[in-house]
């Protein structure tokens, strides 16, 4: 099976600031990758090299079977949608516009259909109409996520897809993005929660200081170890029915 998303050594600097060194990822069609690491770890600039969005000074990238240089802008759409940290939105235009913007490969009519579908999906179905700068950052939140399944892409990349959200907003956005993946895409997404990275996450990626320092399922990516060096938590992930919870204390 070809991997959905390959990223093999890259580097990155910001400035000065070297903020990728050396670190690669694999992602799998069917699996939800969690990338967790302290603040300016290098999550989304792992990220961000790995969609060309932050220029590489060494590594490759490979969308499915095809380097990312290869690919035109339109090709990299189809294979791959993209939901930023940051979101601010510029024009002020009805969500299922904006949700539809991302169906880049369908005729306005069909991508407004697809649109109204996932806010549906998001529980959002009755902001179709309403006005995105009128709204408030929560259900923004849900309009972008509804714009990221609207692509229908292969590869699913979210940067912190339920921050600021509610708790049952949360484990919602997590759940879709678990169904995407049942029907075959690969996700990635980044998460502050360790808890909620453990149980939601069939793997995941510590990174520090750009480097990747862990990786595996989520209680050995998490190991008290990993924990102690790098979250500075004293601490394990403990098994409960309800799936892994951390069980720590700063240090």
């Amino acid at each position: 099976m070809t991997a959905a998303w390959t990223l093999s050594g890259l580097k990155a600097q910001q400035g000065d600031k070297q903020v990728l060194d050396a670190a690669s990822l694999v992602v799998s069609p069917g699996e939800v990758v969690g990338v967790v690491g302290p603040n300016g770890a290098g999550k989304t600039s792992l990220l961000r090299a790995g969609l060309g969005l932050l220029p590489r000074t060494a590594g490759e990238v490979w969308l499915g079977d095809r380097r990312l240089e290869t690919l035109t802008v339109q090709a990299r759409a189809a294979r791959v949608g993209y939901l930023p940290q940051d979101r601010r939105l510029a024009w002020n235009l009805p969500a299922e516009q904006v949700a539809s913007l991302g169906a880049v490969d369908l005729p306005e009519a069909d991508a407004l259909a697809v649109a109204r579908e996932r806010l549906a999906r998001v529980g959002a179905g009755d902001l179709a109409t309403r006005r995105v700068l009128e709204m408030s950052g929560g259900e923004r939140a849900r309009v972008l996520l509804a714009r990221l399944l609207t692509t229908r892409a292969p590869l699913l990349v979210a940067d912190e897809p339920i921050a600021g959200l509610d708790p049952d907003a949360q484990l919602l956005t997590l759940d879709l993005l678990r169904k995407e993946a049942e029907s075959g895409a690969g996700v990635v997404v980044t998460l502050h929660d360790l808890s909620l990275a453990a149980r939601c996450c069939d793997r995941l990626l510590v990174i520090e200081g750009g480097r990747i320092v862990s990786e595996g399922a989520p209680i050995a990516a998490l190991s008290p170890e990993v924990l102690a060096r790098v979250f500075k938590l004293d601490g394990a992930l403990v098994e409960t029915p309800a799936g892994p919870v951390l069980a720590a204390r700063r240090l």
